[in-house]
């Protein structure tokens, strides 16, 4: 009996891995249907290769960071490790590499390549598994100390916070730093249109996302005998509320409305194991307002160039995922309990600040040794030309 369960654990676990897997390919057509035509190549490019340096650094040295366990060691040795402990690697690192996934949005049309991965690989092997070590590992004591200060740890079932939050506030001094694309803000104030690309491959980008949520959601669980039909129930309501608010608010933009369930998704990671599905459902509208809202701010009022709005998108709304498993994990809310909204609040906090610290340093030391930005002649012909030397649809005569 011990090894059936064993096998159906890993298989189980392995099926979330393959699915998160499978959002990469969703990050990768929503960024290249949001975009111009002529960074479309780049957007593809770049979410791949991210994803395969993203793997060296887990593996490497991530993984032991944040868990305490090396692959250094002989073949031999890691054929005696269960089949599940190397599979939950895998579908570990899936999260690990949404982070410079979701990064990539906020800095499309005008980062260097390089640079860029060389990010992915600091990012990904130190500052993410430090956050992630000490949330859901209990490294450096955090998790006993905030229980013994507000009652609980901090909740964080799928990572609204360690995964979407984190990666949101790494990219916006990103974005900052890199500055705005070239014309997008005239010097008479007013604000160049650089409209997408493709809305079906943005919409397509959307789906891929949103389905594969519920294996980064349910399979958050790690095996067979912990999964909750309330997180499933509890995903669809935060799904289908961020996008019914992002219809109304967004005055039936295709753009707001496929953000809309990742909106929703984002917001209930942390706390889709604990949550009644009506609060789901608020915690969902309440993100899809959230970011409709503060990406009309960003881009409009405070002129910061966010190109997909990762961080009103993951850094806010990851932000506030956290702060309500504190408010609708609560028995009085119809929550299963266990939780603090002091705990919620410090454990968020502590996540922004450490996200925040990781990127300035990262990009403020890259931009000042390498240099993140393309030329403005590079950027004006678009990166598919400039570094990948092929265009998306390159013009060819009929022969007939």
């Amino acid at each position: 009996m011990d090894a059936l369960k064993q096998s159906a654990d890993t298989l189980f676990i392995l099926l979330g891995a393959i699915m998160v897997l499978a959002m990469h390919a969703g990050f990768a057509f929503l960024e290249l249907g949001t975009v111009r035509r002529k960074n479309q190549v780049n957007a593809l490019v770049k979410i791949l290769v991210d994803f395969c340096v993203s793997t060296v650094a887990y593996f490497l040295v991530g993984y032991s960071v944040a868990y305490g366990t090396s692959f250094f060691v002989g073949a031999e040795q890691l054929v005696l490790k269960s089949g599940y402990e190397l599979v939950r690697f895998f579908f570990l690192l899936t999260f690990a590499a949404a982070i410079p996934a979701i990064i990539s949005g906020g800095i499309a049309e005008r980062a260097r390549f390089w640079p860029q991965l060389i990010a992915t690989a600091i990012i990904v092997g130190l500052i993410y598994p430090v956050f992630e070590g000490v949330v859901w590992n209990q490294n450096f004591g955090v998790q006993t100390w905030i229980k013994n200060f507000t009652g609980s740890e901090f909740h964080d079932f799928a990572g609204s916070v360690v995964v979407h939050a984190v990666g949101g506030w790494i990219a916006l001094p990103a974005v900052v730093l890199l500055g705005a694309r070239s014309n997008r803000y005239r010097k008479d104030g007013g604000i160049s249109a650089h409209p997408p690309s493709s809305i079906p491959f943005l919409a397509l980008g959307a789906w891929i996302l949103t389905v594969g949520w519920f294996g980064f959601n349910v399979m958050s669980a790690q095996t067979l005998d912990k999964v909750s039909g309330l997180v499933v129930v509890n995903s669809l309501m935060a799904m289908v509320g961020g996008t019914l608010a992002a219809l109304v608010l967004g005055k039936n933009d295709p753009g707001f409305v496929h953000n809309g369930p990742l909106a929703g998704l984002i917001a209930v990671c942390a706390g889709s194991d604990i949550m009644h599905p009506l609060g789901a459902l608020v915690a969902g509208v309440v993100a899809g307002v959230l970011f409709v809202t503060m990406f009309t701010h960003t881009q409009n009022k405070w002129k910061i160039d966010d190109v997909l709005g990762v961080w009103p998108l993951h850094g806010l709304c990851g932000t506030w995922g956290g702060i309500a498993a504190g408010i609708f994990g609560n028995k009085a809310l119809g929550g299963l309990g266990g939780i603090t909204l002091g705990g919620q609040l410090i454990g968020t906090t502590f996540g922004i600040a450490w996200a925040v610290m990781g990127g300035l340093v990262v990009y403020g030391l890259l931009k000042v040794t390498m240099g993140l930005r393309l030329s403005q002649e590079e950027e004006y012909d678009g990166a598919d030309l400039s570094i990948h030397k092929i265009s998306a649809s390159p013009e060819r005569e009929a022969n007939w």
